[in-house]
């Protein structure tokens, strides 16, 4: 069996962070370990309380990982501090862990920017260059290349950018982007393919992010192409959307238990 790792804080809410990454391996059939960088208390409201897991406990994380149990792919979500995003690149090159999905967390659905300039700094020096695909949202893009990004065709420049700052690919979602369907761009060297599905009007969205990483993550570590990793990625996210449980008052979760298509 494949294994695939999460390097991410906990949703005591069940709907994002460790919590949807252990899910979303769990139906692609891959072994799912984890490393919580951060105890987060959250519902489908917001979140009340955050507790940041000491950095040589997240160090020893990764290391008992590593050394018993290499994954075939791994991710990153929210990494909080400067230090700890510093702790994850030296992890990576140390142990020479394959097919990193970088999911750069940056923003909260508020607008609210969840990291300060060093740490976003350091993702964009220490941790692009090392990823197989980065997947910013409008917002992480525009800060990941320090302008804005509001159509598909800056989408598209934008993912330039982040593969001429050294990353494989990047997969920018323009699930923000005014219309009756969401577009996501993939680009890498020397291709550029985009993805449309319709839009679904529905307040149940929360985690969408970490699971689109998580499934790709999943079929990387499954020995999936790129391209088809994406798409069969953006495919079960659409229909574990479609498909929520309408749970909570809030932004409800995803329904994780949608079977992955090929």
């Amino acid at each position: 069996m494949n294994i695939a790792l999460t390097i991410a804080g906990s949703d005591s809410g069940g709907g994002a962070g460790i919590q949807a990454d252990l899910k979303t391996f769990h139906q692609f059939g891959v072994f799912g370990t984890s490393v919580v960088v951060a105890i987060t208390a959250q519902n489908t409201l917001g979140v009340t309380a955050v507790h940041a897991i000491p950095s040589d406990m997240v160090e020893a994380q990764i290391d008992a990982v590593a050394t018993d149990l290499p994954p075939s792919a791994f991710k990153t979500g929210m990494l909080a501090t400067t230090e700890l995003v510093g702790i994850v690149a030296r992890a990576i090159t140390k142990y020479g862990l394959p097919n990193y999905v970088l999911d750069p967390v940056m923003v909260a659905t508020s607008g609210d920017r969840l990291l300060d300039t060093d740490a976003e700094r350091t993702v964009r020096e220490k941790l692009v260059p090392l990823a197989t695909v980065v997947t910013p949202n409008l917002d992480e893009a525009s800060i990941l290349i320090e302008d804005s990004v509001d159509s598909l065709e800056r989408m598209v420049s934008a993912g330039r950018s982040l593969v001429q700052m050294g990353a494989k690919s990047a997969l920018v979602k323009g699930g923000h982007l005014k219309s009756d369907h969401t577009a996501d761009v993939l680009v890498t060297d020397d291709e550029v393919y985009h993805f449309e599905h319709p839009r679904i009007d529905t307040s149940s969205t929360h985690g969408t992010g970490c699971t689109l990483s998580s499934a790709i993550v999943a079929c990387l570590a499954s020995g999936k192409d790129l391209a088809a990793a994406v798409s069969t990625s953006l495919d079960y996210v659409h229909r574990a959307i479609a498909s929520a449980p309408g749970l909570g008052s809030g932004h409800g979760p995803l329904n994780h238990l949608v079977t992955p298509g090929d």
